[in-house]
């Protein structure tokens, strides 16, 4: 199957993308702008957020939205409005946030990772409603998806530098029991964003890879979505019935005459549905 170009080239580095209807459907980050962009029918519309890097967001029980900036987490009232600065995540300047999601409880999950990418330089916060901050992993390198099974009971999770997808038991809320599901070579590209479908296969994107692997829940290869260029960052699925996976792709360090079509979102059909987005409790 070919994948859809949706949108052109429209980010540097086209990050985070989350389907849900209450917001107008696909969003996503352009993590190095730190805009949020909105695919509409009249095409992509931005929202300025961080001045230094917006990692991710996710709407909200009570409406509105939140977001993960470069060390600030922000908060909207309503899904097109203006974000306010509620908190500081961290305060070293070499380290910025990078890619999370929202637990079965309505937690947010925040990764991160050091600009240089030094080893352990990240790690991986949990904040609850009440915007307390607990860490959930006290070191990672390149701290990347995050995403939990159908019935809630495992987590998986990708730090790129290990070249694995790693999976959680989830006993009580909290994650045990940490163990490689799928293991990547270096041929095939570097784990980034990933995304759980309903029949709990797991589809991440491949940094270097120029494709998306789909993995069922034993950890088998059952699918290789190939894409026309060399980075891509990160997948969900969306749509009306979620059976449309949509696909990041960065144009992040590429030189200007890389004459590809990276920074676009494209589209495919995988013959599996996704699951709807967890909103943040908070």
């Amino acid at each position: 199957m070919t994948p859809e170009n949706v949108t052109g080239p429209v980010a540097r580095h086209a990050e985070g993308p989350v389907w849900w209807p209450g917001w107008g459907g696909l969003r996503w980050v352009d993590g190095e702008a730190g805009d949020l962009l909105t695919l509409g029918t009249d095409g992509v519309t931005r929202q300025h957020i961080d001045d230094e890097y917006l990692a991710f967001a996710r709407p909200r029980t009570n409406g509105g939205l939140v977001a993960v900036g470069a060390r600030t987490l922000y908060l909207a009232d309503d899904v097109d409005g203006e974000t306010r600065a509620v908190a500081t995540l961290h305060e070293d300047p070499h380290v910025r946030m990078n890619d999370g999601c929202c637990d079965p409880r309505g937690r947010l999950l925040a990764g991160s990772m050091a600009y240089d990418a030094a080893p352990d330089g990240g790690f991986v916060l949990r904040l609850d409603a009440e915007l307390a901050v607990s860490t959930v992993l006290p070191r990672a390198t390149i701290s990347n998806g995050i995403g939990f099974s159908p019935d809630g009971r495992r987590a998986y999770y990708v730090d790129t530098a290990t070249h694995r997808i790693d999976v959680f038991d989830v006993a009580e809320g909290e994650l045990r029991g940490r163990r490689a599901f799928v293991s990547i070579p270096e041929e095939h590209g570097s784990p980034d964003g990933l995304t759980v479908a309903a029949d709990g296969s797991v589809w991440v994107a491949l940094w270097g890879g120029s494709a998306v692997h789909g993995y069922d829940a034993t950890g088998a290869l059952v699918q290789t979505i190939e894409l026309p260029v060399p980075q891509v960052s990160a997948c969900t699925f969306g749509g009306d019935d979620l059976d449309t996976l949509y696909i990041t792709t960065s144009a992040q360090g590429l030189p200007d005459d890389h004459g590809t079509e990276a920074g676009s979102v494209f589209a495919v059909q995988p013959g599996v549905r996704g699951l709807p987005v967890t909103l943040f409790a908070g």
